[in-house]
């Protein structure tokens, strides 16, 4: 705590003597003043870096924070690493910003930067999502991207996701390079603020008109769309940005009857209904839920604050809504995708030669269902960045169908190279049409790919530790996993563990090992000799640690869901209990 308070007065000093504004001067002065100096650590003990998910922090002055010198110093970064690796071309970027307090601040002080250091800058006139961002840097034929959002953080966070030419976040070594660049700055005087507001663009409809076009190619059986235009529909914004293109998207595709929850409609950053703008906790939905009991609805869709995810709900056997996670959605959404194929000799042809994507923790349920169909599974690091590395190194060579992960992100075609949230609600609302021109549910449709590929069920824990210590308790942690590994867990003998970080899978049952062909992380897996599997992984985006349990048996009908169900639901808890101690 001494090195750290000490390296922290260091940082905040440093800041007080550099060219900051007098208002930042002032609240730096009073972290320093203060009696507890845990706020002062928090702020100044290290400098935010690039993670799965970018630049991502607390609002706030200092260099642990989100704030116009933090935005300023990452961007001057990436625009000398742009300009060192396209020196001999007129660079281009795209800017994009969600409905966060200060995210049009922060996109307006982004966009300054690059255009200061003669860098041509699209910006958005209003707030989009974060999928339009990758989109148009593709569509404009932009060299880079940035979109200001923190994603479904609580409301004090703000981030900056940064995109490189394919639409996709940068990874290796673009990432490493730009922080390098980044770390190259030794004073605020070196970023350049004032602005070229003759190169700073305003991105038109035109944009969005291709990406709806893009989106209405690739949704099948519209005939059903058609049939079934008048479905009972159910959204909310939850405060953010897909209120300005789900509603609109979903009506191009002919759906006549989508209600929105009026009450979360109006973009907030300080998302005044809500606990978390997080839909993957239940209290972010309830008023869509609410709704939706009210007038009978099918399908309940929430997309988080820059529209990358979406929290999806439907109704069981006994018409009682329920929210699916994200594993029983996006399987959902791959039987959809797959059972669509065209068929024939030439989508036998397709079929062979065609992938989807998922992370190593999503459900393993989605291989099963590749296998089925002769359809490649591949499984990369957790982060769509990753998955849109892969589409890189692919193109040309198979065609892409769609990917997901747990953590409510999915994508359809290539035209997008990130989650998308808006793409997944058309297809989401497609599904219930069709199923309803079945004459099934969305309902029967899970149960009966638990049937036909065996029931996968997943369990998701997280300890919370803020902080700097926080960070340290997290580590240590890993660093206990990793150097003594549980033999057993619940009961079950771990029989092959994968570390992630020194690229080592073990077989335990006769000690071979071989190497993991993906870049390094800091995750680990345990196999046990019942088939579960349990993942551990700090978060990239928040001070969390996550533990991913999967557990499997076979459902020989749709009778018997309620009973194996429950039998896997004590399974997690036991290895819950057993893995978190």
């Amino acid at each position: 705590m001494v090195d750290l308070l000490t390296s922290s007065k260091e940082k905040a000093e440093e800041w007080l003597g550099s060219s900051i504004d007098d208002e930042t001067k002032r609240q730096v002065k009073g972290l320093l003043s203060k009696s507890d100096p845990k706020d002062l650590i928090d702020s100044f003990y290290r400098s935010l870096e690039f993670g799965t998910g970018g630049l991502r922090g607390i609002m706030g002055v200092g260099s642990n924070c989100i704030n116009k010198y933090t935005i300023g110093t990452a961007t001057q970064g990436l625009a000398n690493y742009l300009k060192k690796t396209l020196p001999n071309k007129q660079i281009k970027v795209a800017i994009a910003y969600d409905s966060r307090n200060n995210s049009k601040y922060f996109a307006q002080v982004t966009a300054d930067v690059f255009s200061a250091n003669g860098i041509v800058v699209y910006l958005f006139a209003e707030l989009r999502p974060t999928p339009l961002l990758s989109f148009a840097i593709r569509y404009l034929k932009c060299d880079s991207g940035v979109v200001i959002t923190a994603s479904h953080n609580p409301k004090e966070y703000n981030g900056y996701k940064a995109y490189w030419s394919d639409g996709a976040q940068i990874v290796p070594p673009h990432d490493h390079n730009t922080i390098a660049e980044v770390n190259a700055i030794t004073g605020f005087d070196q970023i350049k603020f004032t602005a070229n507001k003759k190169i700073i663009k305003t991105i038109g409809k035109e944009v969005e008109d291709a990406y709806y076009k893009e989106v209405n190619q690739i949704i099948p059986r519209q005939d059903s769309i058609a049939r079934q235009k008048d479905i009972t529909l159910v959204y909310t914004s939850l405060h953010g940005s897909g209120i300005t293109m789900v509603p609109e998207c979903l009506k191009r595709l002919g759906f006549a009857n989508l209600n929105i929850v009026e009450e979360q409609r109006e973009p907030d950053g300080n998302f005044p209904t809500l606990k978390s703008p997080n839909p993957e906790e239940h209290s972010a939905m309830a008023l869509a839920l609410k709704k939706a009991k009210e007038i009978n609805a099918e399908l309940v869709m929430a997309t988080d604050p820059d529209t990358d995810r979406v929290g999806i709900g439907i109704k069981d056997a006994s018409d009682e809504f329920f929210l699916l996670n994200g594993n029983q959605a996006f399987s959902l959404m791959m039987g959809f995708i797959l059972k669509n194929l065209p068929n024939g000799e030439a989508g036998r042809k397709e079929k062979g030669n065609s992938y989807i994507a998922k992370t190593i923790v999503t459900s393993e349920l989605v291989d099963a269902m590749a296998t089925h169909f002769g359809i490649t599974c591949y499984n990369t690091l957790t982060g769509f960045k990753y998955i849109a590395e892969l589409m890189g190194e692919q193109e040309g060579k198979e065609k892409f169908i769609a990917a997901g992960e747990e953590s409510y992100g999915y994508m359809v075609g290539d035209f997008v190279r990130d989650k998308d949230a808006v793409s997944a609600c058309a297809f989401f609302a497609a599904m219930a049409a069709a199923a309803k021109d079945e004459k099934q549910t969305l309902y029967d449709w899970l149960l009966q790919l638990y049937v036909d590929h065996g029931f996968y069920k997943e369990g998701l824990a997280t300890l919370v530790r803020k902080g700097a210590e926080g960070e340290q308790q997290i580590k240590d942690m890993m660093t206990t996993f990793r150097n003594a590994p549980p033999k057993t867990i619940g009961g079950e003998k771990v029989i092959r563990s994968l570390d992630y970080k020194t690229s080592v899978e073990k077989d335990w049952t006769t000690g071979q090992t071989k190497p993991i062909q993906l870049p390094t992380a800091d995750v680990l897996q345990f196999y046990t000799s019942d088939g579960s599997k349990v993942s551990v992984r700090p978060s990239g985006t928040e001070p969390k640690i996550k533990f991913y349990i999967s557990v499997q048996a076979r459902l020989d009908s749709k009778e018997n869901f309620e009973s194996v169900s429950r039998q896997l639901d004590n399974q997690i808890k036991t290895l819950e209990k057993d893995i978190i101690k």
